[in-house]
């Protein structure tokens, strides 16, 4: 069924995209991305899509209205165009961290983009390490969401490190950061913050020991780095020798590069899933891991009607 599969890059994600389709061992599709001078965006597709599964690569990270709307487009070019099925691969989910209203009067904008892109016509969405797993339930589509743990894990594996223990950044991550200490047969701890505002967050306690050991911070998403640097801190003072932080998606946005380069971090690891290419260069003890080849066999093992979980275990077990 590959051959009937069609795979286009959008401008936030070629990269990944290109691996996505070698791994695959096809062609990626030919698809011209416009922007007028007045913000207007036009998707042109460059081959016949009739009939066929279309696969649309593209994280919605920044700038964000832009790269979402650029999707939505494609999937109506698409839709008007006869493919047979739409399938929105979007890696990072931008919105994301809009999943409830944490107020009152607050939208719920990540249920508002599940709308929007299957109004627009997508038959499927599949992205990874959704800040929470009940956005899966906003869609009345397929929605695959994919952990990146493996990844990460099996990287830390490497490393052979000693003595390690793995943190959450806060009480929400601690599933996540339970997978990751499974996989590396360490000790779960957890900082307990609070948050007074978006963007802001402070680190009050810590719950469980560090002292004398190799700590490994986990979470899904770093955006400015402020938590990431107070939970950095808040370690070291209660006697963790080394620290490493790792989370899934680099937003990375205002000060936090610098933020990254003054603390006492010894590595940052991240995929990317968001392109990462100029902040890698900015920061020396940054480490990128790519998740193009398990989206790859994602996509191959969907295409060949094959259970994901499956396909999730025969990658873990190579």
């Amino acid at each position: 069924m590959i051959k009937d599969t069609v795979v286009f890059a959008l401008t936030s994600s070629v990269d990944l995209a290109n691996e996505i389709a070698q791994t695959l061992g096809i062609p990626l599709g030919n698809c011209d991305v416009r922007h007028f001078s007045d913000g207007e965006i036009l998707v042109q597709l460059g081959e016949s899509v009739r009939g066929k599964h279309v696969y649309i690569i593209q994280s919605t990270c920044a700038p964000v209205s832009n790269n979402l709307m650029e999707l939505l487009i494609c999937i109506d070019a698409c839709k008007r165009a006869s493919a047979a099925t739409i399938n929105a691969v979007i890696p990072y989910f931008g919105y994301a961290r809009q999943d409830r209203k944490a107020r009152p009067r607050q939208p719920i904008t990540s249920k508002l983009v599940a709308s929007l892109l299957e109004r627009a016509g997508a038959t499927r969405v599949i992205t990874m390490e959704l800040h929470a797993t009940q956005i899966q339930g906003f869609f009345d589509i397929p929605a695959d969401d994919i952990s990146c743990m493996p990844i990460i894990g099996e990287y830390f594996d490497s490393l052979n490190l000693e003595n390690v223990v793995v943190v959450s950044p806060d009480h929400g991550g601690t599933t996540r950061a339970r997978v990751l200490a499974e996989m590396l047969h360490a000790p779960l701890a957890i900082i307990d913050k609070r948050r007074p505002k978006p963007n802001v967050a402070e680190a009050m306690n810590l719950i469980g020991d560090v002292d004398g050991k190799t700590a490994i911070i986990v979470d899904d998403i770093v955006d400015t780095a402020g938590t990431l640097v107070s939970g950095i801190d808040m370690l070291y003072r209660n006697g963790a020798k080394a620290v490493y932080a790792t989370c899934a998606h680099g937003v990375l946005s205002g000060p936090a590069i610098d933020r990254l380069k003054e603390s006492k971090i010894v590595e940052f690891v991240c995929t990317n899933t968001i392109p990462q290419n100029e902040k890698a260069a900015q920061l020396s003890k940054m480490k990128v891991l790519s998740v193009g080849r398990l989206l790859g066999q994602i996509v191959k093992g969907i295409e060949e009607n094959r259970s994901v979980s499956e396909v999730l275990q025969q990658y873990n077990s190579k």
